[in-house]
């Protein structure tokens, strides 16, 4: 019985390092955290798992320097900013190609974002409950938009999918009831179920 107990303390300490190492971060420069990738590229992410980690406008640049070696920006990932809700505007510089699952979910303060010609995919939930959010001019270079991407953004009105987009997720657009102006390309060969459902 004492073996077990042991064990289970054991088990325990290891579980919640393990979890600690989940929810690291490499760096933290000029009010953004980082995960930092063999001397070259660098992941916007969260402080924890409280998801909270951001607040106000910010400016996520192209390149960073940590301990004196540069970093590309490449991309934010999956929660970044996560039910940040006094997030207010975000303006992300070229470099970065994606856009991570669930990375502005329930960041129901933000107004306005910047997503540079660099981005390439809108990942599945990423804007969804931004409830604030009047507009998004999606660049040339995204090619999909993802599962319920803006699922819940009530106070947009208005969207123009560029031509390079070729599928829409299922969805995508679910609830956002503001929207009275939305341009699809002849590109888009998928729309996915329920993609504009309530939109009305």
């Amino acid at each position: 019985m004492k073996d077990l107990k042991l064990l289970a303390i054991l088990l325990t300490l290891l579980l919640s390092m393990m979890s600690i190492d989940t929810f690291a971060y490499d760096a933290y420069i000029d009010g953004i955290y980082y995960n930092l990738i063999k001397g070259k590229y660098a992941e916007v992410t969260y402080k924890d798992n409280k998801y909270n980690s951001y607040s106000g406008d910010v400016v996520i640049p192209e390149k960073v320097t940590y301990e004196g070696v540069e970093y590309s920006v490449v991309c934010i990932l999956g929660y970044a900013f996560r039910n940040c809700t006094s997030l207010t505007s975000i303006i992300i510089s070229n470099g970065v190609t994606s856009i991570g699952k669930y990375a502005f979910y329930g960041c129901s303060g933000l107004t306005s974002i910047t997503i540079p010609n660099s981005v390439t995919s809108i990942g599945d939930h990423t804007f969804l409950g931004c409830s604030s959010l009047t507009s998004i001019t999606l660049p040339n270079s995204v090619t999909s938009i993802g599962e319920r991407a803006f699922l819940g953004c009530t106070a947009l009105t208005s969207i123009t999918i560029p031509n390079s987009v070729t599928s829409i997720g299922d969805g995508a657009f679910i609830g956002c009831s503001g929207l009275t102006s939305i341009t699809i390309p002849n590109s888009v060969t998928s729309i996915g179920w329920d993609a504009f459902s309530e939109c009305i």
